[in-house]
């Protein structure tokens, strides 16, 4: 599938950004002490350690292995040293954290000087400080070992050129506190790096009146007599109707176009839909709709549902996009132009009679990539679809006509994912160069480019508001940018593989995230702060949606299964206290906030998507080869 694909090519050099890197070499690696004491160096920190100091800052100080023995190597193997560095890398590769090994088995193919030239890994650590949050005491605690020994200035060395550690005030962190926040290229993000202020709320929404349904019109009573009529309820909530104090404030605001009268005839069914929506919870859970695609293993490496639930696309690794109609109604395309010509325009089904019969098809297939297709996305209209691909390229579809209407050029290598707004006109992209691109349907050229990540964009998605997009990478972080500023507002790290999943809640205060490392964790976007810790899934995580309602969180994992949680509850347990400090103790309530468990026969699950009514869809490949 496609997560391996997009990992395999994360790990390779693409060169394009260093030309200067045998310069940046030199001045990082180019002065050394003797290359046959770097093992007594480092035995010896690690002595002290774990011999001479009190068991609460132990953990914390542990925290400097894997940064110094990575840098220490690659001063061994830029210096020629090539036996030694053998020799370091074999007796201390084994104490590291399991989580770094993918990066451990990079580091091991550089042997000689010439191995590091033009490699992205090797770019990553020359030109980012390793973060690391250490207490004050135990700060005060390493640097004075450090300086004190004269055979230890090396290495104290080597920490203030190449690593950033934050101190703070007050008790050591735990050892199952740190392991929370640890497994980024980079290390954990700065506190600094969470302080600005999110507008996380919901924009007001247009004021459309519901009409009366015609079939609640009159209904008869006990009594027999006809009750009166009534406008249904706006089911999405009062709230939208309102502003909401946390919502971007005016001048903030980005432009969005007009809405269209089918745009506001697609709201008011939305919110008769809302309004026969069933609330789910612990005691009532969705049912599951499952498509699989057959003959498509190996072959099916995105997938999309129209928010209404009427069309479902697939991308595929043949460079075709393929969508097909759901419902009883079938694809058809607009008549050409001559027959356009010759149609009343002032009929009252003009909508109907445009389109041309004879090409009514339960699918359409779109061509014009040339490589697979990574990332698709229905506009909100359902009126285009967009694809991304590994040519590097992004398409804009027509569903009315479905041929290509623009190719939007930008990224230089493979494009991994593509993510419409909910309000439509705007959208995102993210590849392999590291960077995610803000465009509008109507510019050819990308508004704004999102800069910061230090290995692939995985994944994108946009904030409920869209005023905010986040994107998660194979350096294993997710970033949280500003829209109308490009500013990077929020970095989380925690994560322990490339991240492949990201969703937001309806209500845009919380973010769920999902990577290869089989885990499901919940972040506080005000504060910045991880929440929660869902386990059970046994290998990557391709998807997450939440409930209309917000109450449950979906997961669809390469392990063939759904899960379902309780995220109201996993919200409602945190104690807001504990964004004070900085650092929550997170609990191991996954079989608490675990509902269920779905397995399929052999089909990774790809996509989940809620309707309207919260009936949960969801989509994979068959694979007659697994279970």
């Amino acid at each position: 599938m496609c997560a391996a694909q997009r990992t395999s090519k994360g790990s390779t050099g693409t060169g394009e950004d260093q030309p200067d890197l045998s310069h940046v070499l030199s001045c990082a690696y180019g002065q050394q002490g003797d290359s046959r004491l770097y093992e007594v160096y480092y035995s010896s920190l690690k002595r002290f350690i774990e011999e001479s100091i009190l068991d609460c800052h132990r953990a914390e100080l542990s925290q400097v292995y894997y940064p110094l023995f990575v840098h220490m190597y690659l001063e061994l193997v830029y210096n020629n040293h090539e036996n030694e560095a053998k020799a370091f890398f074999e007796k201390f590769s084994v104490n590291q954290e399991c989580y770094y090994e993918d990066v451990l088995r990079v580091l091991s193919g550089f042997s000689k000087k010439e191995h590091m030239l033009g490699n992205n890994t090797m770019l990553d650590f020359r030109t980012s400080q390793f973060v690391l949050r250490i207490s004050r005491d135990s700060y005060q605690l390493l640097r004075r070992h450090l300086t004190q020994e004269h055979q230890e200035n090396r290495i104290w060395k080597i920490i203030q050129q190449h690593l950033d550690i934050e101190t703070f005030d007050g008790m050591p962190r735990s050892k199952a506190q740190i392991d929370a926040m640890s497994g980024s290229l980079a290390g954990e993000a700065k506190r600094e790096a969470n302080k600005a202020k999110v507008f996380y709320g919901l924009l007001k929404e247009p004021d459309i009146e519901l009409p009366i349904d015609e079939e609640d019109d009159e209904v008869d009573n006990e009594e027999g007599k006809p009750r009166k009529k009534r406008a249904k309820k706006d089911g999405t909530g009062s709230k939208s109707k309102k502003q909401d104090p946390n919502a971007p404030q005016l001048p903030k605001k980005i432009p969005f176009p007009e809405l269209k009268d089918s745009d506001k005839l697609d709201k008011i069914m939305s919110m008769r839909e809302a309004t026969k929506r069933i609330r789910l919870g612990p005691d009532t859970l969705p049912s599951i709709c499952f498509y699989s695609f057959l003959n498509a293993y190996q072959g099916l490496t995105a997938v999309d549902i129209a928010d209404d639930s009427s069309l479902i696309a697939g991308g595929f690794a043949d460079s075709t996009v393929r969508v097909w109609s759901v419902t009883p109604q079938k694809l058809r395309r607009v008549k050409s132009a001559a027959d356009l010509c010759s149609i009343d325009k002032e009929s009252d089904n003009v909508l109907e009679i445009i389109m041309d019969e004879n090409s009514a098809s339960e699918s359409k297939t779109l061509y014009g990539h040339s490589g697979p297709v990574y990332g698709i996305s229905f506009s909100p209209d359902r009126n285009y679809l967009l694809s991304s691909s590994e040519d590097g390229v992004v398409r804009l579809w027509s569903l009315q006509t479905f041929t290509c209407l623009v190719c939007y050029k930008g990224h230089n290598y493979p494009v991994w994912d593509t993510r419409f707004s909910p309000h439509g006109y705007y959208f995102i992209s993210g590849g392999h160069d590291r960077v995610a691109r803000l465009w509008a349907t109507d510019h050819y050229q990308h508004l704004r480019m999102f800069a910061g990540h230090l290995a692939d964009i995985t994944c994108t998605c946009f904030h409920p508001n869209s005023h905010y997009v986040v994107t998660g990478s194979a350096d294993r972080t997710i970033r949280l940018w500003d829209v109308s500023t490009g500013n990077c507002v929020r970095t989380f790290t925690g994560h322990k593989g490339p991240i492949h999943a990201l969703a937001f809640s309806p209500n845009g205060k919380f973010l769920a995230s999902g990577a290869t490392d089989g885990r499901v964790l919940l972040w506080d976007i005000p504060h910045g702060m991880m929440i929660s810790e869902l386990k059970g899934h046994t290998d990557t995580i391709y998807s997450l949606t939440f409930s209309r309602d917000g109450e449950i969180l979906a997961s669809g994992s390469m392990d063939n299964t759904v899960r379902l949680w309780d995220a109201m509850k996993a919200f409602d347990d945190v104690e807001t206290e504990d964004f004070t400090t900085g650092h929550i103790q997170l609990t191991d309530n996954s079989q608490e906030l675990l509902l269920g468990t779905y397995m399929t026969k052999s089909t990774a699950v790809v996509h989940l998507h809620f309707t309207r009514r919260n009936l949960l869809l969801a989509a994979g490949a068959y694979n007659p080869c697994g279970g």
